[in-house]
């Protein structure tokens, strides 16, 4: 019904911030979980224990991306099942079968929502402060808040040099991301007239082999000695495969062999593959490789940085594709600026220097603590300060409570 278009796009609205604040608020508990783990507290009374973070952070977030896809997978199978079996239904509406499916996703979602509320542990510290606020309604407060704190997150991070270029790298492999999907999808539709079960064929495809990845990339790096930057490189330089197997469709002896370069419907499973296989490890290696050098105590507010400079991208690439469509009337030659797009960010990446960005960052935390600079984010913490100047390294308790106060009796 017509009346309902407004109500279904404010819920749309609702749904997708909601979803973005869960990422950030998750992708926050990241750097807290491995610094508080056992094995690098252990290790931290010996001798600098920042290598064993960074490959910690980098299980778990390992982890925790492939239990994500694999969800997911599940998720869609079950879609697509419901979706068959509810069409022989014959309902009066050719929409109800979706929205069973939609109601069910939702209900999947707030379900498995609760046992991490439950069982995450509070992180220490006093509650979000108002009194500096300016009046008005508290949601109004609470937004001005909000848009202040990224605003100077925004001029911490441009202060602090690794991290500033990390952001560029990172905007700029995002929109490269979202571009290769958006382009897929649209060259499926269009050059090869893919139907609606082939497309979701082709995301199950993605899906499953992002679990894949997301397991492999850790032992892969293991094998052949890759850091963690190293890694992402890797990542990124193998994704340029989708676009230049689309190239190959414009070579003649290619086109007389009727395939490859992307002539038949099935060669795109194979690059669905790759592209899962890649962001399987892009997801997992890069938020993880972000949390060794953001401030400490600030997790949140930079990974809502983070989370902002992601999905801000994604409209620049796919806007300079559909330009390119237009003006040619194809989208073949939109993968040669993929190429351009997926190559942009390796530059940046190589330069990041990540001892020197947990330094800078450790004394950027150390110097707010005295300057102020605990305003930027949302999450202040009260415990493990030494003075009012030392370092809010924002350390969530650890496992265990009892061996955490003894280190702290020592």
């Amino acid at each position: 019904m017509p009346q309902w278009y407004l109500l279904a796009s404010a819920l749309v609205i609702v749904g997708v911030v909601s979803l973005g604040s869960t990422f950030v608020l998750l992708n926050s508990f990241l750097p807290l979980l491995s610094a508080n783990h056992p094995d690098v507290r252990h290790q931290e009374q010996e001798h600098d224990a920042s290598s064993m973070q960074l490959k910690l952070s980098v299980q778990i977030s390992s982890k925790g991306v492939g239990l994500g896809y694999a969800a997911a997978v599940c998720v869609q199978i079950l879609s697509i099942l419901l979706l068959v079996l509810l069409k022989k239904a014959n309902f009066a509406s050719e929409s109800t079968p979706l929205r069973c499916v939609l109601f069910i996703v939702g209900t999947f979602w707030a379900t498995l929502t609760i046992p991490g509320a439950l069982w995450l542990r509070d992180r220490p510290g006093p509650s979000l402060k108002t009194n500096s606020m300016q009046k008005g309604p508290t949601a109004l407060r609470y937004m001005i808040f909000a848009w202040t704190s990224v605003w100077k997150t925004v001029k911490t991070a441009a202060r602090l040099r690794q991290t500033g270029t990390f952001l560029c790298a990172w905007f700029l492999l995002s929109d490269a991301i979202a571009t290769v999907s958006g382009t897929a999808i649209l060259f499926a539709r269009t050059e090869l007239h893919m139907g609606t079960i082939a497309i979701a064929l082709l995301s199950i495809t993605a899906t499953a082999s992002g679990i894949a990845g997301a397991f492999a990339w850790p032992r892969i790096s293991k094998r052949y000695g890759f850091q963690t930057k190293s890694a992402i490189i890797a990542c990124v330089l193998l994704m340029e495969i989708i676009p230049f197997y689309g190239l190959l469709g414009f070579l003649p002896f290619v086109q007389s062999w009727g395939v490859g370069g992307l002539q038949q419907a099935w060669e795109i499973y194979p690059l669905g593959f790759v592209h899962g296989f890649v962001m399987g490890g892009l997801s997992s290696y890069c938020r993880a490789f972000y949390g060794e050098i953001i401030p400490p105590g600030s997790e949140a507010a930079f990974y809502a940085l983070y989370a902002i400079t992601d999905k801000g991208s994604s409209a620049v690439g796919p806007a300079i594709v559909g330009a390119i469509i237009d003006s040619v009337g194809t989208i073949r030659p939109a993968f040669g600026f993929l190429a351009v797009l997926i190559a942009l960010p390796i530059p940046l990446l190589w330069l990041v220097d990540v001892q020197k960005g947990r330094a800078d960052a450790v004394a950027f935390s150390e110097k707010g603590g005295e300057y102020g600079y605990q305003d930027v984010a949302l999450d202040d913490y009260e415990g493990g300060d030494d003075g009012e100047g030392a370092p809010n390294r924002g350390l969530m308790r650890g496992w265990e409570d009892e061996e955490l106060d003894d280190d702290r009796r020592r």
